[in-house]
């Protein structure tokens, strides 16, 4: 079976109002009469909504049983922020869209979060195959088992802009697969027609400095990337972090970076042919691909040869749907009708195809024709990798309370970005300050992760020596 990806007007970050934090869709109460009304709040911006709604629409229109009203939010923050006031005045979805966050315990405990696994313990859904293996910790526990229904995940990218690479004479209108090889590329980028945006990113946390250690094969914190943790893991920021974040800081200064902006004037900037190379997760391509005049591939991440011979692959990110618990037994089998709705095979290629997000199924991604990834660059044979089972550096990694050790580890690049800092203090500033956070009964640990942190670690982080000699320096 063929499916062709959805296609819509040229979206907009600009259209974001149009979808604002009170919007419902469908939430009409003229369906059919008996029918049971499941609500789901999320996240996306314009063109998956769109892609979204236009799913729910034919759900509602297919069977009389069961009628989802959706209301979306802006921002995650927004969705979270609603959902905590929802518990207090016992006002709550059905279905909520969260990221994990790398922290999935943290979420499980809450009071009002009902594991996927025990949903579908009692509700299965028949035939399908979860595309992304189950060695992967994203959305899992620590026995493997799924928490939430891996809906909006993705993995960080390289997009790149092929009319700009042409113009620079780049040949082959490619990017270089190492960050000392996509220094020359930006140069010459900069030079030709790209001097307003060589590269940027929105994601600067998870490219400089989460999978600089994944796609080096390396761990991103000690205790197998926290996922063999009896305590607090710590973060190593060896030498090779002190190299990268030295030539991040001369590639800001010489304006081959354009520092990475919050919200989406990055990803808006490349979408606008601005921005030459753009590294961001791949649940933007749907909007891309939607975008006229736009030509662009999608690449894998940067690695460096003196780290390792051969690169590994970014770590899965993103967010699921979170069912919550104290449901009716009614409007919980109706919930899981939904999901297996949008987990048949052509309900769930039309999502990856259309958004960029990650296969739901194997299905989804055996029907997917090849004719879908012609002008994408390498995104096919980047998707096939995370059927496989990840090597031990790459699965994932689990730390508590990392919403804040991520912010402020933002903060840090941010600062050195300006020139404010150079690459040995602010690490060492970083991995210190994430000790505390992480620390019970730290100032830090406030909220509904702290919960999770506070009984699952009871003894402190191990001081560790923030500057190290890399493997391949020591050889």
């Amino acid at each position: 079976m063929k499916i062709y990806p959805f296609c819509g007007p040229d979206s907009s970050w600009r259209a974001v109002a149009l979808v604002g934090a009170a919007a419902l869709f469908g939430a009409s109460p003229a369906w059919a009469a008996g029918a049971t009304d499941i609500q789901v709040w999320y996240s996306l911006n314009p063109h998956n909504n769109q892609v979204f709604q236009t799913l729910v629409k034919q759900f509602n229109g297919s069977q009389a049983d069961v009628h989802v009203s959706l209301k979306a939010f802006d921002t995650p923050e927004q969705v979270e922020a609603a959902l905590v006031a929802g518990v207090k005045t016992k006002n709550t979805p059905n279905l909520v869209q969260l990221n994990d966050d790398h922290a999935p315990d943290e979420l499980i405990n809450r009071s009002y979060i009902l594991p996927l696994h025990t949903m579908l313990a009692k509700y299965p859904i028949k035939d399908a195959k979860w595309f992304v293996s189950s060695d992967h910790a994203a959305m899992r526990d620590a026995k493997g088992r799924l928490l939430a229904f891996p809906y909006m995940t993705d993995v960080p990218v390289m997009y790149y802009n092929i009319d700009a690479f042409k113009k620079a004479h780049i040949e082959p209108a490619i990017p270089a697969r190492t960050w000392i090889g996509l220094q020359d590329q930006l140069v010459k980028l900069a030079n030709a027609s790209s001097r307003k945006c060589p590269y940027t990113t929105d994601i600067p946390v998870s490219i400089n400095l989460e999978n600089l250690a994944a796609v080096n094969n390396q761990f991103y914190t000690t205790d197998d990337n926290g996922l063999k943790a009896k305590s607090a893991p710590s973060f190593p920021m060896d030498l090779m972090y002190v190299r990268h974040l030295s030539m991040m800081i001369s590639w800001a200064r010489t304006e081959l970076l354009v520092k990475p902006e919050f919200e989406a004037q990055s990803t808006q900037r490349f979408a606008n042919r601005e921005c030459a190379v753009l590294m961001s997760g791949s649940g933007n391509l749907g909007w891309f691909n939607s975008t006229r005049s736009l030509s662009f591939g999608v690449a894998a991440l940067p690695y460096y040869q003196e780290a390792t011979a051969q690169p590994g692959s970014p770590f899965v990110g993103g967010a699921a749907f979170w069912a919550l618990d104290k449901q009716s037994q009614t409007q919980e089998k109706a919930t899981a009708a939904f999901l297996g709705w949008l987990a048949q095979p052509k309900n769930a290629a039309t999502w990856y195809q259309s958004t960029g997000f990650l296969p739901l199924t194997q299905q989804a991604f055996a029907q997917t024709d090849s004719a879908y990834y012609k002008n994408l660059g390498n995104w096919q044979a980047l998707v096939a990798d995370y059927a496989r089972k990840p090597s031990a550096t790459d699965r994932g990694f689990h730390v508590a309370n990392y919403p804040k050790v991520k912010a402020m580890f933002r903060e840090r690049l941010n600062t050195a970005l300006n020139g404010q800092d150079p690459a040995v203090s602010a690490l060492r500033t970083a991995s210190a300050e994430a000790n505390s956070i992480m620390r019970p009964g730290s100032s830090f640990a406030q909220g509904p992760a702290a919960k999770s942190a506070s009984t699952r670690h009871t003894s402190k982080s191990k001081s560790h020596k923030t500057v190290k000699k890399s493997v391949a320096e020591k050889k």
